[in-house]
């Protein structure tokens, strides 16, 4: 049994525009809010965590409706294609009312309403295929291989995340902003909402998502024992047995309190480290572009580790480096007034860390299921990941109002840390194997 390196890194590019654009959003987004339309801190983390709470309801939502969904260019495609499209051409709408608001125009088309519709409309064409999106990956691969396909989609990821920052740290430096009273993010919308389709127009015209779905079938058929669910699976109903359901309900909550460390760095940081340090926008893209290389390069062996040690493993091993990742960033971003060269260093091990999580977690999540319902159980992963995020840009956002901003890296090693403590309930989902060494472990899993 071999991995399909081509189709998977053609897959990722799906993922690729996905996370490019949550790093537009989370990064950039709080500062037009709070910069722009002068809300505070609790107000914007309410509208920050808008997307999360539509995805709570419309990620499981749209995974199933696509399980069930038959048409001549496959089951996710239509979701992902139409999704893309509608919420590139939105991408570019924020920007126009941004510079007109803060140029003083105004009348329906100005204004804080209509950039909260328009950021509304835009939130749900991104939940319409972003659980088709990713449960492509398990539709095409064998259950088995899963960690290291996942492991090369969070590759695409990063790569997406790392083409964004690297943008933004260009165009965007703090030699360029500071002391402006409004800074003009035209042209990075501009260019994201290309990226994106150009991505998911060439994953559409290489990818024949019918085929590679009916062979993955297939041999999932020929392998019975790779399913945990009850024997009545031709209903469409099949029940996780009880072990493996309490084994889903601690990995959902790991997911969601990781999330809930993780997503209060990514939404407040940009805007932690003006208030603290005096930094900008390009000073937060650079540590976060560190952050990205460090996962890329973690990827591939991570993936490769797994297959030795473990999936479960891994993740202990993220959440123990994301809790003291934390715990040191804590530190250096209230002793210093710049970012040094600590702080690079210490956000390259947040990217690992964060790698060893994505690429193990969603792979366990969907390893409980039987292939048919990779969509549903896609959407419960993304359900509990948007569970946190829901939560935690008002908390910490009420907090870093109310109590003070260097209480960030404090909540986030918190949150951190009890993740890796439910994980220890998580019995299922693990797939072990002795990989042979260099990248020919990547293919063999018999």
């Amino acid at each position: 049994m071999k991995l399909n390196y081509k189709n998977t890194f053609l897959v990722g590019l799906a993922f690729m525009s996905i996370i490019a654009f949550w790093q537009l959003y989370d990064n950039v987004v709080p500062l037009l809010l709070t910069n722009t339309f002068h809300l505070s801190e609790d107000i914007t983390g309410v509208i920050m965590a808008a997307d999360n709470v539509l995805a709570l309801f419309l990620l499981p939502l749209f995974g199933k409706i696509s399980d069930k969904t038959h048409t001549r260019i496959g089951r996710r495609m239509p979701y992902i294609l139409v999704g893309t499209i509608v919420t590139a051409l939105l991408l570019n709408i924020l920007p126009i009312i941004d510079n007109g608001y803060a140029n003083g125009l105004t009348g329906p088309l100005y204004g804080l309403i209509p950039f909260v519709v328009v950021l509304g409309l835009m939130l749900f064409t991104m939940a319409v295929y972003r659980s088709p999106a990713v449960a492509l990956m398990p539709d095409i691969t064998p259950k088995p291989l899963r960690s290291r396909a996942n492991a090369i989609i969070n590759l695409m990821g990063a790569a997406g995340g790392i083409i964004y920052l690297a943008f933004t740290a260009v165009m965007f430096p703090k030699s360029k902003t500071e002391g402006l009273a409004h800074v003009n993010y035209q042209l990075l919308f501009v260019f994201m909402s290309l990226f994106m389709v150009l991505c998911v127009l060439i994953m559409s015209s290489t990818v024949n998502e019918p085929s590679l779905f009916e062979k993955n079938e297939m041999l999932e058929k020929e392998h019975p024992e790779w399913d945990l669910t009850d024997e009545d699976v031709k209903t469409g109903d099949a029940r996780l047995p009880a072990p493996v359901r309490k084994s889903m309900i601690f990995l959902l909550l790991s997911i969601a309190l990781w999330y809930i460390g993780y997503n209060a760095v990514t939404t407040w940081f940009t805007t932690y480290i003006s208030v603290l340090m005096g930094e900008g926008l390009g000073g937060a893209s650079t540590c976060f572009l560190i952050a990205n290389v460090g996962a890329i390069i973690s990827y591939i062996p991570i993936g490769m580790a797994a297959a030795k040690v473990g999936r479960k493993n891994m993740i202990y091993f993220g959440t123990i480096l994301l809790t003291l990742s934390f715990a040191v960033c804590y530190f250096l971003t209230t002793t210093s007034t710049t970012v040094t060269a600590w702080m690079y260093i210490t956000f390259a091990l947040v990217g690992v860390a964060w790698a060893s999580i994505s690429v193990n977690s969603l792979p366990m999540a969907v390893e409980m299921c039987r292939g048919a319902d990779a969509g549903k159980y896609t959407g419960l992963y993304y359900t509990a990941s948007m569970a946190g995020q829901v939560i935690t840009p008002i908390f910490a956002g009420f907090l870093l109002k109310n109590v003070s901003y260097k209480i960030l890296f404090i909540y986030a090693t918190v949150f951190s840390f009890l993740s890796f403590l439910t994980m220890i309930n998580v019995k299922h989902g693990d797939v072990k194997a002795e990989a042979v060494v260099g990248l020919e472990s990547f293919e063999d899993l018999d």
